[in-house]
This record gives C-alpha cells, sequence and structure tokens, in this order.
C-alpha cells in the first residue's frame, strides 16, 4: 500500500509559490502575478452592502448567483459578440477552480492534454491530478502557440489542448488567424479546447480573439476571473463557460469540492463586471507603459526578449545563473523552467509592480547581466 496518492507524488510545489513564499520582507518581487492596484471601489461596496444586508451569510446556487451570471454572460456578449446563456456559466474559487474542473470532467485516466510549453504551471499539474498526461507543445520563437505543432501533436489519445492568450508566462498573444485555427482544430480532431483567458483585457498591440467566437461545435471551454482583470486575486472569484453538457459535467465536479463561490466575492465581482470598466484601461495604460520601459532597458543590457503584446509578464533569454544572482540581491524573479522544460535559459518577469520599483530592480538586474559576462 502507497502512503500517499501516486497523482500527488507526481506533482510538486509550484515554481512560482516557492519563490514568493522565499521572498524577504525587502525583496522586490517580481515574480508573482498580481496587479498592483486596488479592487474597484463599487466591487468592494457591493460586498460590503451584500453582507450588511445578510445576502452573503448562506450558500448561494452551485452556478453561483443569477446576475453574476447574467453580467458573465453579458461580458461574453460585449467583449467577444458571443451568445451565452447564463445558466451555462459557473462561478468558481478563481480561475484555478475553473481549470481544475474543466480537466477533471474531460480527462480520463491515460489521456493526454497538450499544453504549451513554457505554459502556466497550472496545466501540467491538475492534468496529472486529473489522472491524464501532459503532452508539452514547444511555442514559437515568439512565444506564441503553433495551430500546426498543437495538430501534429494529436492522437487517438488526445482530449485536450490549451490555449492562453494573452499568455503566462510569456505575455504573448495569438493573432486572430491562429485563434481560428484553434477552433477548427478542436471541431475536426472531436476535442476539447480549454482557453484560458483571464488575461484577455490587457493587450497592448492587436485584440484579443477567443476560439468561443470560431468554433462551429460545443468543444470550446472558456475559463475567466476577476483576479487579473480587476485586480481581485484575493477575492477568488473566476468562471467557466461552455455548452449545457458540458456545464453539467463540471457542476458535478463543483458541488462536491466547493459547492459554491465566496457569496460576498461574487456580489462583488458582478458589480466588477457591470460597473464602469475605466479602470480596466487605466491598468492596461499603465502596464503597456512598463513593458515599454522593461523592454527598453533590456535593449541596452544586451538581453534578448520576444516583446510581450499583453498581460504583465517578459520572458527574456538570460545568462546562466542570472535567476540565482538577482535572488541573492533580493530582486525575485522565477526560472523559466519552472514553466516547462522548453523555458530553461529564460526568467519570467512580472511587471505588475511600481515603475520606481521596477526600475530599481531594473538596475540590479543590469549589473547582474554585466557581471555575468
Amino acid at each position: 500500500m502507497t502512503e500517499f496518492s501516486p497523482r500527488v507524488e507526481s506533482i510538486s510545489i509550484s515554481g512560482i509559490r516557492e519563490v514568493f513564499e522565499a521572498a524577504g520582507e525587502d525583496a522586490i518581487n517580481l515574480g508573482l502575478g498580481q496587479p498592483d492596484f486596488p479592487a474597484p471601489d463599487h466591487a468592494r461596496a457591493a460586498a460590503v452592502e451584500a453582507i450588511e444586508a445578510g445576502k452573503a451569510d448562506a450558500y448561494t446556487g452551485n452556478k453561483g448567483i443569477r446576475p453574476l451570471r447574467e453580467a458573465i454572460a453579458a461580458k461574453h456578449e460585449r467583449d467577444q459578440g458571443v451568445a451565452v446563456d447564463p445558466d451555462d456559466v459557473i462561478a468558481t474559487a478563481g480561475g484555478s477552480e475553473a481549470l481544475h474542473l474543466a480537466l477533471e470532467a474531460h480527462v480520463d485516466a491515460g489521456q493526454e492534454v497538450l499544453i504549451p510549453d513554457p505554459g502556466f504551471v497550472s496545466y501540467d499539474a491538475l492534468t496529472k491530478l486529473a489522472g491524464g498526461e501532459p503532452v508539452p507543445v514547444p511555442l514559437r520563437d515568439d512565444l506564441t502557440l503553433d495551430p500546426a505543432a498543437v495538430e501534429d501533436a494529436i492522437t487517438d489519445d488526445t482530449a485536450m489542448f490549451v490555449v492562453n492568450s494573452p499568455g503566462n508566462p510569456t505575455g504573448a498573444v495569438s493573432p486572430a488567424e491562429d485563434v481560428r485555427e484553434f477552433a477548427r482544430i478542436a471541431d475536426e480532431h472531436d476535442v476539447v479546447c480549454l482557453s484560458d483567458e483571464v488575461y484577455e483585457h490587457f493587450v497592448f498591440d492587436g485584440d484579443h480573439h477567443s476560439p468561443l467566437a470560431y468554433a462551429d461545435t460545443d468543444n470550446v471551454v472558456v475559463v475567466n476571473g476577476c483576479s487579473k482583470t480587476y485586480s481581485m486575486t484575493g477575492w477568488r472569484l473566476g468562471w467557466v463557460t461552455a455548452s449545457t453538457r458540458r456545464i453539467e459535467r463540471m457542476l458535478r465536479v463543483h458541488q462536491y469540492i466547493q459547492a459554491c463561490a465566496s457569496a460576498p466575492a461574487q456580489y462583488a465581482a458582478e458589480a466588477a463586471l457591470s460597473g464602469p470598466q475605466d479602470v480596466v484601461s487605466e491598468m492596461r495604460d499603465t502596464f503597456r507603459e512598463r513593458r515599454d520601459l522593461l523592454l527598453d532597458r533590456f535593449e541596452a543590457m544586451g538581453v534578448e526578449v520576444p516583446t510581450p503584446k499583453g498581460a504583465f509578464y517578459a520572458m527574456p533569454k538570460v545568462p546562466e545563473g542570472f535567476v540565482d544572482a538577482c535572488i541573492e540581491r533580493d530582486v525575485i524573479v522565477v526560472p523559466g523552467d519552472a514553466f516547462g522544460a522548453n523555458g530553461a535559459g529564460h526568467a519570467r518577469i512580472s511587471y505588475a509592480n511600481d515603475a520606481e520599483v521596477l526600475r530599481e530592480a531594473l538596475d540590479v538586474m543590469a549589473d547582474v547581466v554585466a557581471n555575468l559576462r
């Protein structure tokens, strides 16, 4: 008899969380994907109002409160031009739970899930917890996912492939023609396209495109949330959108592991989605300015970095010893191989931090690069 589940033994603590937990109080932490903005005032007020009115004291329905699901449906209509039934939405404990539900509901033991490499750490771990086999798909030189590479990797055992645009850890944005191809691949091969769109509103060059807008079948499942768009990481409120039959299967999992998302967070999220969106535009403009600062400084260092077109991450190619040397000088960055074997030789840097703090960190990085060469 084994002492622990082999599925749990197959995963380890996230490299992101390791560096986050290890950071000293005075360290500059560029390792965590957390916007440095407050949550919208109207979202906070809605939560307080719900609490004071006693509306947040009890369980909500498994899928979440109706006004929130209606707001999510309206968001899809507004942003993607796609009609979504509010009953085809589940409010979840952050985007992380939404990913977990999608994988648990669609992946059987031994089935394959194609994931970007480098890609967000949860894709690999949650696939393994579902009993599946993660299959890394190397990215292009510009760090976008190549539809042809995805299609070439599909086998009879493939249950799902993951698309993440804008991407974590890369900041890459898939162009419309690629997203259209992802939808076609899902339709023609009858596999699920799991589209992680949590950074959709942080696109600096061009537009965000969702495979949900191009699919002819119900083989697209979309994960999103409030954590990044509204700087509400601690509220833990996300959602998953899919067809009725897929939502019903994911709900079976959700009802046992979560029952419902936090009630106060649901009221806050409904207000965030339905209220003024100027805070989102302000955040995007600020992140673009920081992105440009970072690119200019890395160019001056002679460090190659594909231009991130979205999110708030950059993934430069760095000299050996760069990450450890930065950490020794209290600048926390994440080694690229924490996101997959093809991330080796890179570091992920989050610029969700004050510009002056970012400049200070870049000064350290410039010194580190000079010393390593």
